[in-house]
């Protein structure tokens, strides 16, 4: 019987509950600007303006180039399947960028890298 009871339940909750994934998927194209800040050994604690172009996205999927003091860097990442959460590497880069999406025109973006060149980082951006 206590099986039964599960298997309804379970089955009512299953059917009924929205679905995340039924959510509709964030854009991400457009400019991000907003201010990084930044530690590390070699260059202690800094703060600059960072600009984010997300330049296109396919479902989940989305490129982009960012710019930084030593120049540009093209990327691409993912939307995570809670709409909410975003991730996106460079070719280039020994690090990671781990995001959140705090509203519709705006991001938290966090970089993290290890080893020799440890750095870790974020800037709340702002789309334009």
């Amino acid at each position: 019987m206590r099986f039964f009871i599960y298997t309804i339940f379970t089955v009512y909750i299953f059917f009924n509950s929205p679905s995340i994934a039924s959510e509709k998927i964030p854009n991400l194209v457009g400019t991000w600007v907003g201010i990084n800040k930044t530690v590390s050994e070699d260059r202690g604690y800094r703060s600059w303006e960072k600009k984010v172009e997300i330049l296109e996205q396919d479902e989940r999927r989305f490129k982009g180039k960012f710019s930084y003091t030593d120049g540009t860097k093209n990327f691409f990442g993912v939307i995570h399947p809670d709409n909410k959460t975003i991730t996106w590497v460079a070719t280039n880069s020994r690090g990671y960028n781990m995001g959140r999406l705090l509203g519709k025109n705006k991001i938290s973006a966090c970089y993290v890298e290890s080893g020799i060149d440890a750095t870790a980082g974020c800037a709340e951006l702002t789309r334009k």
